[in-house]
């Protein structure tokens, strides 16, 4: 197994939107809360607190469901301006111990401390020193993952949630992931885990069994990550330059768009916003992307790369309706998305607002 000797840790804020909401409004401590859309509006749920989490409230979930699941469940509307200023200072944190930090989002990171600024031997040491740092800094918890890799130090971050610290050894780590759910893998999502389930592969232990050639044979190209990780083999270095490789706007309306007139100016609105999002990072794209969601929740997503970058509204606004027409809708729209990706540009690796609040 080759680790080059790495000390990489993952830090991870714990239920970072609504902990923020309950340490700014006392009022909301110990209560079952989300940060999201409005029920009566269609909303989604960005994040809810582990009060809230206990009832089956995820992110991604329609408020109008987590309001089904946990009726005494308070909706906090989002304050992101709030969520980027924490997000700063906790980043602060992360530069007093290393330059090489590869943000994922604003509440979550990378960093390689194999060199650190402290010349501290011991990655645990620098975990610990951080969340009390956070703590002292934001007044807020946050879990930690550390190993010698990138896979291991996320599945480790994920295994004590909240306020967690928790170490993958080399010499531990196959016997960690033995028994260890594949639904717990950082990477495998719901529909890999089920595929996985039918195959009799439940853990560790059971991918370890298929060789290669088998796990390419069922999973594509994923195959050989599959392979590696099962085997704590994961040679990705921490990347302070992350490429970001999509920028993207969605909207779910209170009412249906019945329309054509109406969808079409509402993909030409949000075109004009990419559009601008992207002039503000200054950073071109060549791929047009949009997503359609109908009534009955069916979904499409069509895509069409040009010969050329390019952060123009009248460019993405002439791709976007090109790419609606080409489907020939006739039924009624709940959900618009429009995005470019073939970036031609670094960002910060920090999110790009999602918006939550229906049109």
């Amino acid at each position: 197994m080759k680790t080059d000797g790495r000390k990489i840790i993952h830090v991870d804020m714990d239920c970072f939107y609504a902990a923020i909401e309950q340490r700014d409004n006392p009022e909301l401590r110990g209560k079952p809360i989300a940060v999201g859309g409005s029920d009566k509006r269609r909303g989604v749920i960005a994040t809810a607190s582990y009060e809230a989490r206990k009832y089956g409230i995820k992110s991604a979930l329609a408020t109008k469901f987590a309001k089904k699941k946990c009726p005494k469940l308070i909706i906090v509307p989002p304050r992101f301006s709030a969520y980027k200023e924490v997000s700063k200072t906790i980043r602060e944190v992360f530069y007093k111990y290393t330059d090489l930090v590869e943000p994922l989002s604003l509440d979550e990171a990378y960093l390689d401390v194999t060199e650190n600024k402290l010349d501290m031997t011991s990655a645990i040491l620098v975990a610990r020193r951080i969340k009390e740092d956070i703590l002292k800094e934001a007044e807020l918890t946050a879990s930690a993952g550390v190993s010698y890799n990138k896979f291991l130090a996320k599945v480790a971050s994920d295994y004590n949630k909240p306020d967690g610290l928790t170490a993958i050894l080399p010499q531990k780590a196959l016997a960690f992931m033995q028994d260890l759910p594949v639904e717990s893998f950082f990477g495998i999502g719901q529909a890999t885990a089920r595929k996985m389930h039918r195959l009799r592969i439940k853990n560790g232990r059971d991918l370890r069994a298929f060789s290669k050639l088998e796990l390419a044979t069922h999973f594509g190209r994923n195959g050989q990550f599959l392979y590696n990780i099962c085997r704590g083999i994961d040679e990705r270095p921490v990347n302070p330059d992350r490429v970001r490789k999509s920028i993207s706007e969605e909207r779910t309306f209170s009412e249906d768009l019945i329309l054509e007139k109406d969808i079409v100016e509402q993909l030409l609105k949000q075109a004009d916003h990419v559009s601008e999002l992207m002039k503000k990072h200054n950073i071109k794209g060549k791929t047009t992307n949009i997503k359609i969601r109908f009534k009955n929740f069916e979904t499409l997503t069509r895509s069409h790369t040009l010969g050329f970058y390019t952060n123009k509204a009248e460019h993405i606004r002439i791709e976007v309706e090109k790419l609606y027409r080409a489907i020939e809708n006739t039924r009624e729209v709940r959900l618009i998305g429009v995005g470019m990706s073939s970036l031609d540009t670094e960002l910060d690796g920090s999110q790009l607002e999602l918006d939550l609040k229906p049109s």
